[in-house]
């Protein structure tokens, strides 16, 4: 069947196209409800053009996409024109890049630190060695013995301002995608197959609304709480403050979660 080669007036509805496009496959509403989890009464809902049961707009993108994958049919025509009927589609916040920047900020901060330490050690090093030198030039004898016997005071005390070894541990790329406490940090991995996924901070504000791809990963912070709706669950490695929440979605689930800063607690 094909959408969207004929005029606008001739062009089937949303819902006319999937009910066609199911009956041509030969599958009952029974048969795709079970297929895409997708349940029986919004099947009949949305076959109808009735949106109101799916839940919104971002819940109803997704149930459009999944039945016209069921049913042989490319979603994407479908989506548009649903966006064109019901106000179009907000353009996705690039959350990425700003947690990239915050990253980028905090790292350079701990090597400076690191190397004013080192530089400090070697200023004093530095001042305690022109120091017995020169002592030893102008008093050769006496002060001789004065260095001689401070020499263990000295050296003995380059020990305790060992202190590099404080700042020297630097955070690897796990450790930073563990999350800082005072935020809520999760990681999404598309690692056995794409899933179309939707994000939102505690404000409610969009951060993300698309298709992740097999092989890709994104990561979401706020300083409260990070709402999500995956559409297929199943094939997403969920992390949550540095631990992995346990896979407990089938293929095709649509799940919608919340996690705070404590442990993985889904919403």
């Amino acid at each position: 069947m094909s959408i969207g080669n004929s005029p606008e007036d001739d062009r089937p509805s949303i819902g006319r196209a999937l009910q066609q496009a199911r009956i041509a496959a030969g599958l009952t509403v029974e048969e795709v409800s079970s297929s895409t989890r997708v349940r029986i009464p919004i099947v009949h809902a949305i076959e109808q053009d009735d949106f109101s049961r799916c839940g919104g707009d971002v819940y109803a993108r997704g149930h459009i996409r999944t039945l016209a994958r069921a049913v042989g049919l490319d979603p994407e025509p479908l989506v548009e024109e649903y966006d064109a009927d019901h106000g179009g589609r907000p353009a996705p916040t690039p959350a990425a890049p700003l947690f990239e920047a915050e990253r980028i900020r905090s790292e350079p901060r701990r090597p400076n630190w690191t190397a004013a330490m080192v530089a400090a050690i070697v200023a004093v090093v530095g001042f305690v060695g022109f120091t017995l030198f020169s002592g030893g030039e102008d008093e050769p004898s006496s002060t001789a013995q004065v260095a001689e016997g401070s020499k263990p005071d000295k050296t003995a005390a380059k020990p305790t301002t060992t202190k590099p070894s404080d700042p020297k541990p630097v955070p690897s790329e796990s450790a930073i995608a563990a999350a800082p406490r005072d935020k809520v940090t999760v990681k999404l991995s598309a690692d056995r197959g794409k899933s179309w996924i939707s994000v939102k901070d505690h404000n409610g504000r969009r951060l993300f609304d698309g298709l992740l791809l097999q092989g890709e990963s994104k990561t979401f912070q706020d300083k409260e709480r990070i709402d999500l709706v995956l559409g297929d669950a199943g094939s997403i490695d969920l992390f949550v403050n540095g631990k992995q929440v346990e896979d407990r979605f089938g293929p095709g689930q649509v799940e919608r979660l919340s996690y705070t800063k404590g442990d993985p607690e889904a919403g």
